[in-house]
Protein backbone atom coordinates (compact mmCIF):
# COMPACT_ATOMS: atom_id res chain seq x y z
CA UNK A 1 0.00 0.00 0.00
CA UNK A 2 1.27 3.70 -0.38
CA UNK A 3 1.76 5.76 2.43
CA UNK A 4 3.50 9.16 3.15
CA UNK A 5 5.85 9.90 5.62
CA UNK A 6 6.71 13.07 7.37
CA UNK A 7 10.67 14.15 7.77
CA UNK A 8 10.07 17.84 7.91
CA UNK A 9 7.37 19.89 6.61
CA UNK A 10 9.37 20.52 2.96
CA UNK A 11 10.17 17.18 2.96
CA UNK A 12 6.69 14.13 3.15
CA UNK A 13 7.72 11.63 1.21
CA UNK A 14 5.41 9.13 -1.07
CA UNK A 15 6.65 5.38 -0.27
CA UNK A 16 5.73 1.71 -0.33
CA UNK A 17 5.09 -0.67 2.63
CA UNK A 18 3.07 -3.87 3.09
CA UNK A 19 -0.99 -3.34 4.28
CA UNK A 20 -1.16 -4.48 7.56
CA UNK A 21 -2.21 -7.94 8.60
CA UNK A 22 -4.88 -7.77 11.22
CA UNK A 23 -5.39 -10.16 14.50
CA UNK A 24 -7.90 -10.63 17.01
CA UNK A 25 -10.31 -8.45 17.98
CA UNK A 26 -8.83 -5.72 14.99
CA UNK A 27 -9.97 -4.28 12.05
CA UNK A 28 -8.19 -3.39 8.65
CA UNK A 29 -10.05 0.22 7.49
CA UNK A 30 -9.32 1.31 4.39
CA UNK A 31 -8.40 5.03 4.45
CA UNK A 32 -10.84 7.42 2.72
CA UNK A 33 -10.03 10.66 3.71
CA UNK A 34 -7.59 11.72 5.50
CA UNK A 35 -7.47 15.93 7.40
CA UNK A 36 -4.21 17.89 7.70
CA UNK A 37 -4.34 18.61 10.86
CA UNK A 38 -2.79 22.31 12.18
CA UNK A 39 -0.46 20.14 14.77
CA UNK A 40 1.01 18.11 11.81
CA UNK A 41 2.94 21.05 10.23
CA UNK A 42 4.13 22.33 13.65
CA UNK A 43 7.37 21.12 12.91
CA UNK A 44 9.09 22.26 16.01
CA UNK A 45 6.93 19.80 18.30
CA UNK A 46 6.50 16.87 15.05
CA UNK A 47 10.21 16.87 14.15
CA UNK A 48 11.33 15.38 17.23
CA UNK A 49 9.56 11.62 16.42
CA UNK A 50 10.49 11.96 12.40
CA UNK A 51 10.44 9.98 10.15
CA UNK A 52 7.12 9.19 10.83
CA UNK A 53 3.84 8.03 9.12
CA UNK A 54 1.71 10.97 10.59
CA UNK A 55 -2.37 11.24 10.13
CA UNK A 56 -4.51 11.30 12.84
CA UNK A 57 -7.92 12.44 11.19
CA UNK A 58 -9.39 9.60 8.95
CA UNK A 59 -12.72 8.00 7.87
CA UNK A 60 -12.93 5.32 5.60
CA UNK A 61 -14.72 1.87 5.43
CA UNK A 62 -14.10 -1.49 6.93
CA UNK A 63 -12.69 -4.51 4.47
CA UNK A 64 -11.54 -6.64 7.14
CA UNK A 65 -13.02 -7.75 10.33
CA UNK A 66 -12.04 -9.82 13.66
CA UNK A 67 -14.09 -7.80 15.67
CA UNK A 68 -17.62 -9.30 16.82
CA UNK A 69 -18.70 -5.83 16.89
CA UNK A 70 -18.10 -4.36 13.78
CA UNK A 71 -18.54 -5.99 10.05
CA UNK A 72 -17.12 -5.21 6.26
CA UNK A 73 -18.48 -3.00 4.47
CA UNK A 74 -19.56 -0.25 7.67
CA UNK A 75 -18.47 3.87 6.75
CA UNK A 76 -16.40 4.35 10.21
CA UNK A 77 -14.20 7.05 11.99
CA UNK A 78 -11.60 5.92 14.19
CA UNK A 79 -10.39 7.58 16.85
CA UNK A 80 -6.50 7.14 17.30
CA UNK A 81 -6.18 7.70 21.06
CA UNK A 82 -8.49 6.13 23.41
CA UNK A 83 -8.19 5.78 26.73
CA UNK A 84 -8.36 3.07 29.43
CA UNK A 85 -11.20 4.27 31.55
CA UNK A 86 -9.38 2.50 34.59
CA UNK A 87 -6.42 5.12 35.78
CA UNK A 88 -7.18 7.44 38.23
CA UNK A 89 -7.14 10.31 35.23
CA UNK A 90 -9.96 8.64 33.63
CA UNK A 91 -11.98 7.67 36.76
CA UNK A 92 -11.61 11.53 37.44
CA UNK A 93 -13.54 12.60 33.74
CA UNK A 94 -9.59 13.83 32.93
CA UNK A 95 -9.39 11.13 29.96
CA UNK A 96 -7.23 13.30 27.89
CA UNK A 97 -4.37 13.18 30.78
CA UNK A 98 -4.31 8.82 30.89
CA UNK A 99 -0.86 7.33 29.77
CA UNK A 100 -3.06 4.48 27.59
CA UNK A 101 -4.66 7.72 25.46
CA UNK A 102 -1.37 9.78 24.86
CA UNK A 103 0.33 5.81 23.70
CA UNK A 104 -2.08 3.90 21.46
CA UNK A 105 -2.58 5.02 17.93
CA UNK A 106 -3.19 2.88 15.06
CA UNK A 107 -1.08 1.66 12.30
CA UNK A 108 0.52 2.83 10.80
CA UNK A 109 -1.17 6.61 10.41
CA UNK A 110 -3.88 8.27 9.05
CA UNK A 111 -1.25 9.31 6.04
CA UNK A 112 -1.74 6.04 4.41
CA UNK A 113 -4.21 3.90 2.42
CA UNK A 114 -4.97 1.14 5.04
CA UNK A 115 -4.55 1.34 8.97
CA UNK A 116 -4.94 -1.45 11.13
CA UNK A 117 -7.38 -0.34 14.34
CA UNK A 118 -5.77 -2.03 17.76
CA UNK A 119 -8.43 -4.30 19.59
CA UNK A 120 -8.74 -1.28 22.24
CA UNK A 121 -9.20 0.99 19.70
CA UNK A 122 -11.82 -1.17 18.09
CA UNK A 123 -13.62 -1.25 21.47
CA UNK A 124 -13.77 2.42 22.17
CA UNK A 125 -12.53 4.22 19.32
CA UNK A 126 -14.70 3.15 16.25
CA UNK A 127 -17.78 5.63 15.43
CA UNK A 128 -19.88 4.45 12.29
CA UNK A 129 -21.27 7.08 10.37
CA UNK A 130 -24.57 8.21 9.82
CA UNK A 131 -25.48 7.81 6.00
CA UNK A 132 -25.61 11.77 6.01
CA UNK A 133 -22.23 12.23 7.02
CA UNK A 134 -19.96 11.89 4.29
CA UNK A 135 -15.91 10.59 4.85
CA UNK A 136 -14.61 14.22 4.22
CA UNK A 137 -16.92 15.36 7.23
CA UNK A 138 -15.88 12.48 9.22
CA UNK A 139 -12.36 13.99 9.10
CA UNK A 140 -13.79 16.51 11.02
CA UNK A 141 -15.24 14.89 14.15
CA UNK A 142 -11.90 14.96 15.61
CA UNK A 143 -10.98 18.14 15.41
CA UNK A 144 -14.30 19.38 16.38
CA UNK A 145 -14.26 17.16 19.85
CA UNK A 146 -11.54 19.21 20.59
CA UNK A 147 -13.00 22.33 20.37
CA UNK A 148 -15.99 20.85 22.54
CA UNK A 149 -13.79 19.70 25.24
CA UNK A 150 -12.09 22.92 25.23
CA UNK A 151 -15.17 24.79 25.23
CA UNK A 152 -16.15 22.34 28.24
CA UNK A 153 -13.10 22.84 30.40
CA UNK A 154 -13.87 26.86 30.43
CA UNK A 155 -17.26 26.39 30.95
CA UNK A 156 -18.62 28.46 28.24
CA UNK A 157 -22.36 29.34 28.15
CA UNK A 158 -24.94 32.17 27.28
CA UNK A 159 -24.28 35.63 28.27
CA UNK A 160 -20.65 35.31 28.02
CA UNK A 161 -17.99 37.49 25.94
CA UNK A 162 -16.10 34.91 24.39
CA UNK A 163 -12.95 36.29 21.83
CA UNK A 164 -11.32 33.32 20.12
CA UNK A 165 -7.24 34.60 18.81
CA UNK A 166 -7.26 33.21 15.71
CA UNK A 167 -9.40 32.38 12.81
CA UNK A 168 -8.09 29.08 10.97
CA UNK A 169 -10.02 25.47 11.15
CA UNK A 170 -9.59 25.46 15.12
CA UNK A 171 -11.03 29.26 15.58
CA UNK A 172 -13.99 28.63 13.06
CA UNK A 173 -15.09 25.17 14.96
CA UNK A 174 -14.59 26.95 18.53
CA UNK A 175 -16.78 30.55 16.86
CA UNK A 176 -19.98 27.93 15.85
CA UNK A 177 -19.98 25.96 19.09
CA UNK A 178 -19.88 28.87 21.68
CA UNK A 179 -22.65 30.81 19.34
CA UNK A 180 -23.94 27.46 19.47
CA UNK A 181 -23.80 27.65 23.63
CA UNK A 182 -25.59 31.43 23.18
CA UNK A 183 -22.16 33.40 23.96
CA UNK A 184 -21.26 36.89 22.05
CA UNK A 185 -18.46 35.90 19.94
CA UNK A 186 -15.91 38.53 18.68
CA UNK A 187 -12.67 36.83 16.54
CA UNK A 188 -9.31 37.96 15.10
CA UNK A 189 -6.91 37.36 12.55
CA UNK A 190 -4.45 38.85 10.48
CA UNK A 191 -5.90 37.44 7.37
CA UNK A 192 -8.61 39.18 5.38
CA UNK A 193 -9.89 35.66 4.12
CA UNK A 194 -10.01 34.77 7.50
CA UNK A 195 -11.36 36.85 9.02
CA UNK A 196 -14.20 37.12 6.21
CA UNK A 197 -14.72 33.21 6.94
CA UNK A 198 -15.34 34.02 10.79
CA UNK A 199 -18.46 36.33 10.19
CA UNK A 200 -19.19 33.77 7.38
CA UNK A 201 -19.53 30.87 10.77
CA UNK A 202 -21.34 33.43 12.69
CA UNK A 203 -18.83 35.48 14.59
CA UNK A 204 -20.60 38.95 15.98
CA UNK A 205 -17.55 40.92 15.45
CA UNK A 206 -14.37 40.75 13.58
CA UNK A 207 -10.49 42.38 14.30
CA UNK A 208 -8.12 42.51 12.15
CA UNK A 209 -5.56 41.83 14.91
CA UNK A 210 -2.61 44.04 13.36
CA UNK A 211 -4.73 47.25 14.29
CA UNK A 212 -5.11 46.12 18.14
CA UNK A 213 -7.74 46.50 20.17
CA UNK A 214 -9.57 47.50 23.46
CA UNK A 215 -12.05 44.67 24.21
CA UNK A 216 -12.65 42.76 27.99
CA UNK A 217 -13.68 39.00 27.57
CA UNK A 218 -15.31 36.40 30.15
CA UNK A 219 -13.33 33.89 27.69
CA UNK A 220 -10.38 33.70 25.64
CA UNK A 221 -9.58 30.97 23.92
CA UNK A 222 -5.59 31.06 21.62
CA UNK A 223 -6.10 29.30 18.50
CA UNK A 224 -2.62 30.70 17.21
CA UNK A 225 0.61 29.51 17.96
CA UNK A 226 1.82 33.84 17.77
CA UNK A 227 3.19 34.74 20.82
CA UNK A 228 1.18 38.12 19.98
CA UNK A 229 -1.62 36.79 20.64
CA UNK A 230 -0.50 35.43 23.95
CA UNK A 231 -0.10 38.88 24.59
CA UNK A 232 -3.57 40.55 23.49
CA UNK A 233 -4.93 37.35 25.52
CA UNK A 234 -3.77 38.66 28.93
CA UNK A 235 -4.30 42.72 27.69
CA UNK A 236 -8.44 41.60 26.86
CA UNK A 237 -9.12 39.14 29.92
CA UNK A 238 -11.69 40.76 32.22
CA UNK A 239 -11.69 40.08 35.76
CA UNK A 240 -12.37 36.53 36.63
CA UNK A 241 -11.43 35.32 33.29
CA UNK A 242 -10.46 32.44 31.56
CA UNK A 243 -7.76 32.07 29.06
CA UNK A 244 -7.52 28.71 27.39
CA UNK A 245 -4.50 27.93 25.43
CA UNK A 246 -6.15 26.07 22.39
CA UNK A 247 -2.90 26.08 20.34
CA UNK A 248 0.56 27.07 21.77
CA UNK A 249 3.12 29.35 20.74
CA UNK A 250 7.03 27.52 20.35
CA UNK A 251 8.46 30.14 22.80
CA UNK A 252 7.68 30.32 26.84
CA UNK A 253 5.39 33.27 27.57
CA UNK A 254 5.55 35.65 30.42
CA UNK A 255 2.55 36.51 32.57
CA UNK A 256 1.83 39.31 33.82
CA UNK A 257 1.93 37.99 37.60
CA UNK A 258 0.12 41.08 39.00
CA UNK A 259 -2.52 41.33 37.13
CA UNK A 260 -2.59 37.48 36.93
CA UNK A 261 -3.09 37.73 40.87
CA UNK A 262 -5.18 40.64 41.28
CA UNK A 263 -8.01 39.73 38.77
CA UNK A 264 -8.09 36.31 39.48
CA UNK A 265 -7.55 35.09 35.96
CA UNK A 266 -7.42 31.13 35.00
CA UNK A 267 -4.82 29.67 32.65
CA UNK A 268 -5.29 26.87 31.37
CA UNK A 269 -5.52 24.54 28.29
CA UNK A 270 -6.52 21.26 26.71
CA UNK A 271 -5.56 18.93 24.27
CA UNK A 272 -7.64 15.96 22.62
CA UNK A 273 -10.68 15.00 22.94
CA UNK A 274 -12.31 12.41 25.05
CA UNK A 275 -15.06 9.50 23.70
CA UNK A 276 -18.01 11.46 25.02
CA UNK A 277 -16.51 14.51 22.96
CA UNK A 278 -16.52 12.64 20.16
CA UNK A 279 -19.48 11.56 20.68
CA UNK A 280 -21.12 14.79 20.74
CA UNK A 281 -19.22 15.75 17.74
CA UNK A 282 -20.72 13.25 15.19
CA UNK A 283 -24.18 14.05 16.91
CA UNK A 284 -23.96 17.93 15.96
CA UNK A 285 -22.15 17.29 12.35
CA UNK A 286 -25.36 14.75 11.86
CA UNK A 287 -27.42 17.20 12.68
CA UNK A 288 -26.31 19.91 10.82
CA UNK A 289 -25.59 21.78 14.00
CA UNK A 290 -22.04 23.06 13.64
CA UNK A 291 -21.11 23.48 9.54
CA UNK A 292 -17.67 21.66 9.11
CA UNK A 293 -18.55 20.68 5.08
CA UNK A 294 -18.28 24.76 4.13
CA UNK A 295 -15.05 24.62 6.27
CA UNK A 296 -13.24 22.00 3.72
CA UNK A 297 -11.60 23.79 1.13
CA UNK A 298 -9.03 21.48 -0.67
CA UNK A 299 -8.94 17.51 -1.73
CA UNK A 300 -5.82 16.44 -2.52
CA UNK A 301 -4.98 12.55 -3.53
CA UNK A 302 -1.86 10.98 -1.39
CA UNK A 303 0.52 11.71 -3.26
CA UNK A 304 0.07 15.62 -3.53
CA UNK A 305 0.69 15.69 0.32
CA UNK A 306 3.51 17.61 0.53
CA UNK A 307 1.21 20.76 -1.57
CA UNK A 308 -1.16 19.86 0.98
CA UNK A 309 1.66 20.51 3.78
CA UNK A 310 2.82 23.61 2.01
CA UNK A 311 -1.34 25.12 1.91
CA UNK A 312 -1.82 24.47 5.60
CA UNK A 313 2.04 25.92 6.47
CA UNK A 314 0.98 29.27 4.64
CA UNK A 315 -2.30 29.28 6.07
CA UNK A 316 -3.46 31.95 3.19
CA UNK A 317 -6.63 31.26 1.56
CA UNK A 318 -7.31 27.92 2.67
CA UNK A 319 -9.57 26.39 5.51
CA UNK A 320 -9.12 22.37 6.01
CA UNK A 321 -7.02 20.47 3.68
CA UNK A 322 -8.36 16.54 3.22
CA UNK A 323 -6.36 13.83 1.74
CA UNK A 324 -8.45 11.29 -0.33
CA UNK A 325 -6.00 8.24 -1.42
CA UNK A 326 -8.36 7.13 -4.01
CA UNK A 327 -9.61 9.87 -5.37
CA UNK A 328 -7.53 12.55 -8.18
CA UNK A 329 -6.54 16.67 -7.64
CA UNK A 330 -9.89 18.47 -7.94
CA UNK A 331 -7.57 21.67 -6.69
CA UNK A 332 -9.54 23.92 -4.67
CA UNK A 333 -13.01 22.92 -3.95
CA UNK A 334 -16.11 24.08 -5.47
Amino acid sequence: MRIATYYNNQDVRLGEQPTPQIGPGELLVEVLASGICGTDVMEWYRIKKAPRILGHEIAGKIVESKSEKYKTGQRVFVSHHVPCDKCKYCLADNHTACDTLHKGNYDPGGYSEFVRVPKINVDTGIYVLPEAVSYEEGTMIEPLACAIRGQRVIDVKKGQVVLILGSGVSGLLNIQLAKLKGAEVIATDINEYRLNKAKEFGADEIIDARQGFNIKADRIIICTGALEAVEEAFKSIDRSGVILFFAIPDKEIKIPIADFWRNEITITSSYGAAPVDLEESLDLIKNRKINVKDMITHRLPLEEIQEGFKIVSDAKESLKVVLEPKQKNCGPCP
